[in-house]
């Protein structure tokens, strides 16, 4: 008898809909034959499908046994079709109504002895579900709450095969599991930070905001010990709760990621991720043998912070200039190719030289000239290029370490952050545009074109500075933001005048970078005197 079961496997953040097909044939040498396109997981499920169903007890006699695996050209992958292999199986064997399977997606991995296992992915198989139109999910127990986020779907949990075939029967039908709302993160140790902690650097607290309202991404450069860190770790807190499809976004990236916790629900809270500056390329951007989420990824829709940035390998570093501009990752392989999303808020430290005091005028620096420009070169020109803001964070004055004076707290720069975002949601609400970050051409030139004013004054920075067309528009999008925390309709000179403060970094990469591909070898001579020049005018000051 030929039986049909329904299922889904991951595919990057979206799901590959399977047809299983199941003929048995009588025969007195039993066999299970799998084709499709099976991998070696989807290939040992025999052994844990015949095991399984010998828990339940006395069954048909054996058989020869087809499976088959829709789409026959794309390939199956991991073990959450044991379930639905086994059901169709019994199903031929008229050990139940074939029928009873029309409508609904099983998914589940079984053990030896017939208990489901949780499996990854269940997310965007539950969302692939309900775009096809069934009425009911069947998964493991440990991933019901996660499938139960989608709404205008039935998902029912199970322990073991034995429940679901019993459903399957009607002799004891599974009762729906109620849905669950929203599940946030596990708490971080700094979740609790408060803005007004850091004392002092008032200059880069108010460049950390207009980079909260706008969604931009941000370098912060000074010697160790000045807050950069401090600050970095503070941004999750002033911005903007995460919309619903915002949530739903990062929890599928997440849901087939096998880096972190087994989701439990709908992600409510951004997410922060710092890796280690020994992370690798494919760690970092994503990839592997079955290509996996990286970090850039997993930060979708929340932060990304890289601390220590220059000493980050160049070449991983270079892997972060796609996902910057175009906001996703595509990992393409020799059978398929993935798009994973990439929407993050990147925040990066970094010291100005080796030993960290350059320009500082509280210790002077030990690096030689050459020493400095090799270090700079670790950041090469295009990357800084797509950094919306790069402040120069100095140490802390004696003054303000000892003063009782503290500034805003988190939730009242928060209240100011949401203001700005309300106004950019009501801008942008049919553009799919979520803030000023993202704004094209096309939305610069209608929402931030400056007046003749700030025509000017942008015009006389870039020359100066050398700016090019990118840093251009990247100025105007955050003199927009800061148009929005002033509640004005136009970008005037004076937030023009404070976003170009923010490059400031711009006026030394054309100074100390070398931009050649053999720069780290022979920093050009112009960078080297330079510096010299710096380190001279620090040890005036001292």
């Amino acid at each position: 008898m030929l039986a049909k079961a329904w299922s889904a496997a991951p595919r990057g953040v979206e799901a590959l809909f399977i047809t299983i097909e199941v003929d048995r044939i009588s025969s007195q040498l039993p066999s299970l034959t799998i084709v499709g396109l099976p991998d070696t997981a989807v290939r040992e499920a025999r052994e844990r499908i015949f095991s399984a169903i010998r828990r339940l007890g006395p069954r048909a006699e054996p058989a020869n046994i087809v499976i088959n695996l829709a789409p026959a050209d794309e390939k199956k992958e991991g073990t959450g079709l044991d379930l639905p292999m086994a059901v169709a199986m019994l199903a031929a064997a008229e050990e139940f109504p074939a029928q009873r399977l029309e409508g609904k997606l099983l998914i589940g991995e079984l053990s030896l002895e017939g208990k489901l296992q949780p499996v990854r992915g269940v997310l965007p198989i539950a969302m692939e579900a309900q775009r096809n139109g069934f009425a009911e999910l069947i998964v493991p127990q440990e991933n019901a709450a996660e499938a139960s986020v989608v709404r205008g779907l039935s998902v029912f949990s199970a322990a073991s095969i034995g429940q679901v075939v019993r459903h399957l029967t009607g002799e004891c039908t599974l009762t729906p599991f109620k849905q669950v709302e929203a599940a946030p993160l596990p708490a971080r140790n700094d979740a609790a930070c408060d803005l007004a902690e850091v004392v002092g650097q008032e200059h880069a607290k108010r460049a950390l905001e207009v980079a909260a309202a706008g969604g931009h991404h941000i370098l912060f450069m000074g010697p160790p010990g000045s807050g950069k860190s401090m600050l970095a770790r503070r941004l999750p807190g002033i911005l903007p709760s995460m919309s619903d499809s915002a949530a739903l976004e990062a929890s599928c990236v997440y849901s087939v990621s096998t880096r972190v916790p087994r989701l439990r629900g709908l992600l409510r809270q951004r997410p922060f991720r710092a890796p280690h500056h020994t992370i690798s390329a494919a760690a970092l951007v994503g990839g592997g043998s079955v290509p996996q989420p990286g970090e850039v990824s997993l930060a979708h829709r929340g932060v990304l912070f890289l601390d220590e940035l220059t000493e980050f390998r160049r070449d991983v570093l270079e892997g972060l200039r796609q996902p910057l501009e175009d906001r996703v990752v595509t990992v393409s392989r020799a059978r398929l190719s993935l798009t994973f999303p990439s929407s993050f808020q990147l925040v990066a430290a970094a010291n100005p030289c080796p030993c960290g005091y350059l320009g500082s005028s509280e210790r002077n620096c030990t690096c030689t000239p050459n020493a400095v420009a090799r270090y700079r070169a670790r950041l090469s020109g295009p990357l800084l290029d797509r950094l919306d803001l790069q402040v120069q964070v100095p140490a802390v004055a004696w003054r303000d370490l000892t003063s009782s004076r503290r500034g805003e707290p988190t939730h009242v720069v928060a209240e100011r952050v949401e203001r700005a975002r309300a106004l950019q949601r009501e801008r942008f609400s049919d553009a799919g545009i979520n803030c000023n970050a993202e704004m094209g051409p096309s939305f610069i030139d209608r929402w931030a074109r400056p007046d003749r004013d700030g025509a000017r004054l942008l015009e006389h920075a870039v020359r100066t500075l050398g700016l090019s067309a990118r840093a251009y528009h990247r100025i105007l999008r955050v003199a927009r933001s800061i148009a929005d925390l002033a509640a004005t309709q136009t970008v005037l000179p004076p937030h023009l005048a404070e976003a170009i403060a923010y490059r400031a970094l711009d006026r030394e990469a054309a100074r100390f970078m070398c931009r050649s591909s053999d720069a780290q070898k022979s920093p050009s001579r112009a960078g080297v005197e330079g510096i010299s020049e710096e380190k001279e005018a620090q040890s005036n000051n001292a």
